[in-house]
């Protein structure tokens, strides 16, 4: 139309940083500091940087002071730890903030990803973010292509740390050094020189879970026993939890040893970590402190887990003699009951755990607890009696049924093969490619698969029959270890010889029990005061016999 009219409506808010010189409208301004470690020479630095800020701000007319957002000895790769960065992000967004003020783009975010959404977040919301050392103004046209430019520079420089910081903890590992969260780990204090020394007074606990443990109780229930005595957890908690004592058991720093790079980090920015199950060398160091918990008994413990794991009893022990003693008709465990609660001739009694769970009882005999620790007593001073004779004879054959050198040189051979099929493999490829269309050499690529997989197999196989060896050897050493401690008779039991020297018991229903011992002996002696299942049958139910 001939008569329009163009009317300028003048704006309100600038658009640029360098707009604001002719607003009047002061600016809500903070800025945010950061050091990502908790060491002194970090600390001046963390302080210089919320003074230098706070001074800044307040010295520009046009800037009105908010607060010094802060995270010390904090990483910037992820941000879900950071509180004082969330918060200001939230106080930004919530239009408490119009500009931030910050040293650089790694200051702010390593992670490239983190950083671009932030800044988009704030850009929508008309906050700006200043980046001093950068000179960038994340309003500006060329803000964000910066941005992304500087934070991938930046993501990049965390990932040469971490590889950095990565190499260096391998290094002091295969040096044998390592650190350890004292202030949370049970036992043991920081000596002068930096070694583990035994704090005599939490030493006493870890001895006492250890004892228990091979008493026969589970995880849970010391635990509960720990909390329910008032005694403190390794974080200074109240509460114990199962997993808590499952840790200390497993723990080998409490036998005096130490296994380095036990786990991994996959992702210097998520920093996940997974166990190392031999994705990069471990490294074992042997007698590098004082042991709490002699070898022996720690190798105990471990047997234990294991049995009680097989057995299906991982959780619910209650006594050394759960998941012990076996039915010689089933093959189930007895279980405990008490008889006659409550009373002066209260006891406990022992029976094969399937009488509530079949119609049909086994004919097996229902022990006294007593009955089974007596048999225990006699069979073992029976073998007190023969230990020169016993040790005699395993110095005579141990060497011979526990051999492995046949099957070490079997493996040697297996492993050649491995490398030589590996080999072709790789000339294979470099000549021809895996997805070549020529089908004879893709037959050949899958033989030179199903070769390897038959040769693990046989690795596999060799493996298990060289730990079976190493296990025997140390099953026969155990057990004879413990007969040489004793020099005179038993004369009462003892919950820590039993588990020593005990694999199973087998009850069977001619009232005899059978102890299986670590090393393979088997001692079988008739029950005293063993009782016969009452079996109660219908009329017309035909006979066992």
């Amino acid at each position: 139309m001939a008569n329009k009219k163009i009317t300028v409506i003048q704006p309100t808010k600038p658009l640029h940083s360098s707009d604001f010189q002719s607003y009047s409208k002061r600016r809500l301004v903070a800025a945010y500091a950061r050091v990502s470690t908790d060491h002194e020479e970090q600390e001046s630095s963390f302080e210089a940087q919320v003074s230098y800020y706070e001074q800044k701000i307040k010295a520009n007319p046009a800037w009105q002071f908010v607060e010094v957002y802060s995270d010390e000895g904090i990483t910037g790769t992820s941000m879900k730890k950071r509180d004082g960065f969330n918060r200001m992000i939230k106080d930004a967004l919530a239009g408490k903030i119009d500009l931030i003020l910050t040293k650089s783009v790694s200051r702010f975010a390593r992670n490239t990803v983190d950083s671009l959404t932030t800044v988009r977040k704030l850009k929508d919301k008309g906050v700006e973010v200043f980046f001093e050392k950068e000179n960038i103004y994340t309003l500006d046209s060329k803000g964000e292509l910066l941005i992304t430019i500087m934070s991938s520079l930046a993501q990049e420089e965390a990932r040469s740390i971490s590889e950095n910081t990565a190499w260096g903890h391998r290094k002091r590992f295969a040096d044998g050094k390592f650190s350890l969260a004292y202030s949370t780990f049970l036992g043991y204090d920081k000596g002068p020189d930096g070694e583990l020394v035994i704090n005599e007074e939490q030493a006493v606990i870890v001895r006492r879970i250890y004892d228990d443990y091979l008493a026969g109780l589970s995880p849970y229930t010391i635990a509960k026993r720990l909390t329910e005595d008032g005694i403190e957890t390794p974080a200074h908690k109240t509460v114990w939890q199962a997993s808590t004592v499952y840790s200390i058991l497993k723990n080998e720093k409490y036998y005096g040893a130490a296994i380095l790079q036990k786990c991994i980090t996959t992702d210097f920015l998520s920093k996940k970590q997974i166990k190392n199950t031999g994705q990069l060398p471990q490294y074992y160091i042997a007698n590098d402190h004082e042991a709490i918990i002699p070898p022996e008994k720690f190798k105990m413990v471990q047997d234990e887990m294991q049995r009680r794991e097989d057995a299906g009893f991982k959780a619910q022990c209650v006594s050394i003699f759960s998941a012990r003693i076996v039915c010689g008709d089933c093959g189930g465990f007895y279980g405990r009951k008490i008889w006659h609660a409550g009373s002066k001739y209260a006891s406990w009694r022992w029976h094969c755990n399937n009488k509530f769970q079949k119609r049909k009882y086994c004919s097996t005999p229902t022990l006294k607890e007593e009955s089974l620790k007596e048999a225990f007593l006699e069979v073992f001073n029976g073998l007190i009696k023969r230990r020169d004779k016993i040790e005699k004879n395993y110095n005579r054959c141990l060497d011979a049924i526990t051999d492995t050198s046949e099957y070490e040189r079997q493996l040697e051979e297996l492993n050649k093969g491995c490398a030589e099929v590996h080999q072709l493999i790789k000339s294979l490829l470099i000549s021809h490619g895996k997805q070549s269309e020529d089908e004879s050499i893709s037959d050949m690529y899958a033989e030179y698969e199903n070769r390897l997989d038959t040769l693990a197999k046989l690795k596999q196989e060799l493996d298990m029959k060289i730990a079976a060896c190493s296990a025997k050897r140390t099953q026969v050493n155990g057990f004879l270890s413990e007969l040489k401690k004793h020099d005179q008779p038993l004369v009462e039991f003892d919950d820590l010889v039993w588990q020593a020297v005990i694999h199973h018991a087998r009850v069977d229903n001619n009232n005899t029990i059978t102890f299986v011992f670590r090393d393979g002996t088997e001692v079988t002696t008739p029950i005293k005061n063993g009782v016969k299942p009452y079996r109660k049958r219908k009329k017309e139910e035909p006979s066992d016999e």
